[in-house]
């Protein structure tokens, strides 16, 4: 037993899994906007995802979790909550949590150190409990592990910026990404706040996006806990900003994945180029939206999982992501994931790395710009 894992493409050894169990279209609160009227859930309700999409999830996320232990790589699986409880603070009460799919969001791994995410949804305030068990087995197993936990945030009504949503969704797109790219979003910076699937690790450089739930606060909270790493803040020209694992993907040492309908800025581009990387447009998601219930995009296309530098999970039915990796000389493995994309996410999000065969290491030697 070994936490390690400095990047997201050495050779995967150990990994965490999510379930479906239980998830929730969440209740009402500040930082989320939900409204599937068509699905039966209309805005300002909620409730458990239906039984029959549940098991087909869990299914889906089993035979992922089977493909990985076939190759020998060590799978553990978190353990469920009731997450139709009401869950609460002495600031706050929320009629409902979410799930335990998506570990991604709530963990990370740096080196020896697993870190647990502030998160910034109330209803996803305790979903660290999901984990507890594992992590504290880890901590008894390795004398070198390190455990942190972020700050735990007060999320009081001062962490958002009142009626945000009812404004946001009202705007025009390029609005909406106008205000993205001024950070003008619905968190304030009363508080630090992040999800661990906002930062994208290459080594020693660890690229965190401002989104609709890692703020300024956020980034600058993880530069001071890690001064060892340099820590960038970027910002993508997407609408709905929301983690970065479908956005901007390492693949191997020199290589990375990009969403070309979300504008990266140059000064990232050149800070790429500059140090020997190439930067691919990612290949035409198959389709055109997300399934019912989901509050994720068509770009888990995107949201694949290294196994190696080699070697690539890729959701099945995405054909044309299938054939670029294949032409960019990986092998592929095709997963069946669609149906988990209402519990949270794809394939990256669904995992935990424990520990990959890696080591700090500086991919980015030269600077350009701000970087």
């Amino acid at each position: 037993m070994k936490v390690n894992s400095w990047n997201e493409w050495g050779r995967l050894k150990h990994v965490i899994v999510g379930r479906a169990d239980g998830t929730q279209v969440q209740a009402p609160e500040p930082a989320i906007f939900r409204d599937w009227p068509d699905e039966g859930y209309p805005r300002g309700t909620h409730g458990a995802l239906p039984d029959e999409l549940t098991a087909k999830a869990n299914e889906q996320l089993d035979h992922f979790a089977t493909v990985l232990t076939d190759r020998g790589i060590r799978v553990d699986r978190p353990v469920p909550l009731d997450f139709g409880q009401s869950v609460g603070t002495p600031e706050w009460t929320q009629e409902s949590m979410f799930g335990c799919m998506p570990g991604r969001d709530v963990l990370v791994t740096l080196g020896n150190e697993i870190l647990e995410a502030t998160m910034s949804y109330r209803s996803r305030w305790f979903e660290y409990l999901c984990y507890r068990p594992l992590i504290e087995s880890y901590f008894q197993a390795d004398e070198d592990m390190r455990w942190e936990a972020a700050p735990k945030p007060r999320l009081t009504a001062a962490s958002y910026n009142e009626g945000f949503w009812d404004e946001f969704e009202a705007l025009p797109f390029d609005d909406q990404v106008a205000r993205v790219l001024r950070n003008d979003l619905v968190l304030t910076e009363a508080e630090p706040l992040f999800d661990a699937a906002d930062i994208c690790r290459f080594g020693k450089d660890l690229f965190v996006q401002l989104s609709l739930v890692t703020n300024r606060s956020g980034i600058r909270w993880l530069k001071q806990h890690l001064p060892d790493h340099r820590v960038h803040t970027v910002v993508f020209g997407n609408s709905h900003p929301l983690h970065i694992d479908a956005t901007w993907v390492p693949l191997r040492p020199g290589l990375v994945l990009h969403c070309g309908e979300r504008t990266a800025e140059e000064s990232l581009v050149q800070h790429f180029k500059l140090n020997d990387w190439e930067v691919v447009e990612a290949a035409p998601a198959r389709h055109e939206v997300a399934p019912p219930l989901s509050p994720c995009s068509r770009w888990l296309s995107m949201n694949t999982l290294s196994l190696d530098e080699k070697t690539v999970c890729v959701e099945a039915s995405e054909t044309a992501q299938l054939e670029q990796f294949d032409k960019l000389g990986f092998e592929v493995v095709p997963v069946p994931f669609w149906d988990v994309a209402p519990f949270g996410g794809g394939l990256h999000c669904s995992t935990v790395d424990i520990e990959r065969e890696s080591s700090l290491e500086d991919y980015f030697p030269k600077r350009y710009g701000r970087f």
